[in-house]
């Protein structure tokens, strides 16, 4: 839309729904999960981007809880599946069941419907199940559907994967293929409470009775908000430091650091700009504002980036994180447009 489009009071009315049911969202899954609040911020931009997260940290950290905590502030529906090394793809798809049919006699097929076919998927300690099952998720993550025999099934809508994996213990563990790894919007880890939060904790769960979580919105409203994300503009400049951070990342390209080259042994794909983007627009509206900036983009840098980008070998040896590379890209890419154009590794990029 346009800028004089979005100012209209119809617009206007819209962004105020979207902040007053991120702030509604927020207050109500405070009740339950204490601090967390960039893992949830990031949880919310992935709902209203369209798009699916994963959650890595150890056990204890209320991942799950904070999943089924957010399916509970929603009119969806919600279903959680517990992978396992004997999971099968037709335990989370449907299978084809052959019944009689008691009018004529004759016996047939008919599909029963998987796990999947809910608005929200908790795809719990996804790493526990081998690739074979990992696989049956891929085309419902990206074509919304599964195919069952000869015949496609569409999923409900909307629809969200939300997984969790547990980083530590690697035994029965099957590490995500990075195929499948691009088709989440955000890795977000979920690290330890602070004092003072683990010590609210504490109390908060060994008394009282649990407290009730009151829905904030629908499937419907769910999908017009992402319809209103996908509507605000983005200048020029902010595709152009999208891309440039992403690019940044690929070896053997004119705009590739030597840091990256000595680092990286595999660069992010065009998926990443388009969550930079799509998370930048929905970042800006839940702040209030119908512009993107570059700090925005920014900001999703680390949760976009670090499932798509892999560290080599000597990297690994000297502690380099994924995290540290998007962090040292942030801060050798120039923000301001001016600079940005003028910055020799991105002159040919932007040329073109």
């Amino acid at each position: 839309m346009s800028d004089s489009q979005i100012q209209s009071d119809a617009a206007r009315q819209s962004i105020a729904k979207l902040q007053a049911a991120y702030s509604s969202i927020r207050q109500q899954m405070s009740q339950v999960i204490v601090g967390q609040s960039e893992v949830i911020d990031q949880l919310l931009i992935s709902l209203f981007s369209r798009g699916h997260c994963l959650l890595e940290g150890v056990p204890g950290l209320a991942k799950t809880l904070m999943i089924s905590t957010l399916a509970r502030t929603l009119s969806m529906t919600f279903s959680r599946i517990q992978f396992t090394p004997d999971l099968m793809p037709a335990d989370i798809t449907g299978t084809d069941v052959l019944q009689q049919n008691k009018s004529t006699g004759e016996r047939e097929f008919r599909f029963i419907q998987g796990p999947l076919f809910h608005n929200m998927v908790l795809a719990d300690e996804i790493n526990r199940t081998p690739p074979k099952t990992q696989a049956a998720l891929l085309e419902a993550m990206q074509e919304r559907q599964v195919t069952v025999g000869q015949i496609r099934h569409q999923l409900s809508d909307p629809f969200f994967v939300l997984a969790t994996q547990n980083p530590i213990e690697q035994e029965g563990t099957y590490q995500l293929p990075e195929a499948q790894q691009d088709r989440f919007m955000f890795k977000v880890f979920v690290k330890y409470p602070s004092f003072a939060e683990e010590k609210q904790i504490a109390i908060q769960t060994t008394g009282g009775k649990p407290k009730e979580i009151t829905p904030v919105l629908s499937a419907e409203e769910v999908l017009a908000l992402q319809s209103l994300v996908r509507e605000v503009p983005v200048t020029d400049h902010v595709v152009n430091y999208a891309l440039a951070l992403v690019r940044q990342t690929r070896l053997n390209q004119p705009e590739t650091p030597a840091f990256i080259t000595e680092w990286l042994s595999w660069g992010a794909g065009p998926r990443a700009v388009q969550f930079l983007l799509l998370g930048a627009k929905t970042r800006a509206l839940l702040q209030g504002r119908t512009h993107v900036t570059t700090e925005d983009v920014a900001a999703l840098a680390a949760p976009v980036l670090r499932h798509r980008i892999v560290v080599n070998f000597a990297a690994e040896s000297e502690g380099i994180t994924t995290d540290r590379v998007v962090e040292r890209m942030i801060a050798e890419t120039p923000s301001k447009e001016s600079d940005l154009s003028r910055d020799p590794r991105f002159k040919t990029m932007f040329a073109a």
